[in-house]
C-alpha cells in the first residue's frame, strides 16, 4: 500500500515537476537536447527507487522512509536555493539571474 501511494505521489509532484522547470529555465534550442535526458533521470531515479523499495524493508521499514524523507528534503532545498523565481519573468531575466550559478 505504501508503495502505491508513493507512486501516486511521486506522479503528480517529483514526477512532473522536473519538467515544468525544463519548460521555464531552458532556451528553445537545449530544449530538444534536455527533454529527453531528464527523461531518462527522472525514469531511473524512480526504477532505482521502486526496485530497492522492497530490499531496503527488509532492512528497517522506519529507515527506508527516514533516507526517503531526506531525499525529499535535500530536493526542497535544492528548489529552494537554486531553481530561480519565473513568475512574471521573461526568459533573458530568468538566465541573467542563474549566470551567478
Amino acid at each position: 500500500m505504501a508503495i502505491q501511494l508513493y507512486s501516486a505521489f511521486y506522479s503528480f509532484a517529483m514526477g512532473a515537476i522536473p519538467f515544468v522547470i525544463m519548460a521555464e529555465i531552458f532556451p528553445i534550442n537545449m530544449k530538444g537536447l534536455a527533454g529527453p535526458l531528464l527523461l531518462i533521470v527522472n525514469a531511473l531515479c524512480s526504477l532505482i527507487t521502486t526496485y530497492t523499495f522492497l530490499f531496503a524493508m527488509d532492512w528497517s521499514s522506519a529507515g527506508v522512509f527516514l533516507i526517503f524523507c531526506g531525499f525529499c528534503g535535500g530536493g526542497l532545498l535544492f528548489v529552494e536555493k537554486l531553481v530561480p523565481e519565473t513568475k512574471c519573468r521573461t526568459l533573458e531575466e530568468i538566465q541573467e539571474s542563474m549566470v551567478h550559478f
